[in-house]
């Protein structure tokens, strides 16, 4: 249980260890690593490691600093991964394709150029709602 008396979400406890993941990037307080179900060749999981907020719009309210750790954070891994073009995709409420309710984006982008998937392009439609 977390100090608020919620059960640890499963990224709580991917960050704890307890469950396995590819770990991309660890500081203090974000957690990033490859999502299990990708939806891009480079797809990546960025979250807090607090489950204190459940969408973003939680997160610019309580702790705008921790907002821009997790985008700068994205960042580094797009400058690695993707030559800094990306798509970072925060969903917001069950509607909008949130399934796991505690803070998190999703870094979405080609490999950088020169590899066999890194001149196509994530065009403006090719994150639809399914």
């Amino acid at each position: 249980m977390t100090p608020t008396g919620q059960q640890p979400s499963i990224f709580s406890r991917i960050a704890a260890r307890e469950i396995p993941a590819t770990i991309v990037v660890e500081t203090e307080r974000i957690i990033a690593f490859e999502d299990i179900a990708p939806q891009a060749p480079v797809h990546v999981v960025i979250t807090t490691r607090t489950q204190q907020y459940r969408n973003v719009v939680e997160l610019a309210a309580g702790d705008p600093g921790l907002l821009a750790e997790l985008v700068a954070v994205a960042a580094g891994i797009a400058a690695e991964r993707s030559n800094d073009q990306f798509r970072l995709v925060f969903n917001t409420g069950e509607t909008a394709g949130q399934t796991v309710f505690h803070v998190h984006a999703h870094l979405l982008a080609q490999p950088g150029p020169g590899t066999a998937a890194g001149d196509a392009s994530l065009g403006e439609g090719s994150l639809a709602f399914r």
